[in-house]
């Protein structure tokens, strides 16, 4: 089998697939064609595409959600540069094994949550599971002590001066994640 130059990840199934036994697959990894990143997924070095610290992120933690202000960052919200890609998982979900690269920075969130408003989106590489604007904002909102007052104040104004903001839908978020009451508080202020 020749690794294909345009696919970054293979999955141990994948290699199987294709013809590989698992001595066959050991020797890649010994030549250096493939780093064992866990125990499913493979790095092929040989890809020469763009890199994406969201499909890295994937690939780590595959049924994580791109959320906080890595979503806000994706979203234009703001100019902020997080030092790590924010990934939501569940609570009762474990991570056994993390990069030191990029930097993954996990946010254990319970299951109403981490299930409310989920969306694909994609970069230039790939695509990815990230909440939608409202519930990125909501979530800002109600762990802004952990985020940063300014940093939440940046991204509701932003998301206020916005075309497409529908301030329904994060009232709504808003009342079903718990900061109702801290939304209105900022909208007075801001509004």
């Amino acid at each position: 089998m020749v690794l294909k130059p345009d696919q970054q990840f293979y999955s141990i199934s994948e290699l199987l697939a294709a013809g590989l036994t698992y001595y066959k697959i050991s020797r890649l990894v010994d030549g250096g064609q493939l780093i064992k990143l866990n125990n499913k997924i493979y790095e092929n070095t040989s890809y020469t595409g763009e890199e994406s610290d969201f499909a890295f992120a994937s690939v780590y933690a595959p049924k994580g959600i791109v959320c906080m202000m890595s979503a806000a960052r994706h979203y234009g919200l703001t100019t902020f540069l997080p030092e790590g890609v924010d990934i939501a998982i569940e609570r009762n979900m474990k991570i056994s094994t993390l990069p030191d690269w990029p930097q993954i920075n996990l946010w254990y969130f319970p299951e109403k949550r981490y299930s409310a408003g989920v969306t694909f989106s994609s970069d230039d590489v790939c695509e990815f599971p990230i909440y939608e604007v409202e519930k990125t904002v909501a979530d800002i909102l109600y762990y802004r002590n952990k985020v940063g007052i300014e940093e939440t104040k940046e991204v509701l104004k932003n998301y206020l001066s916005r075309k497409d903001r529908d301030l329904v839908k994060l009232h709504r978020y808003a009342d079903a994640l718990g900061c109702k009451k801290i939304f209105r508080t900022y909208m007075e202020v801001l509004v």
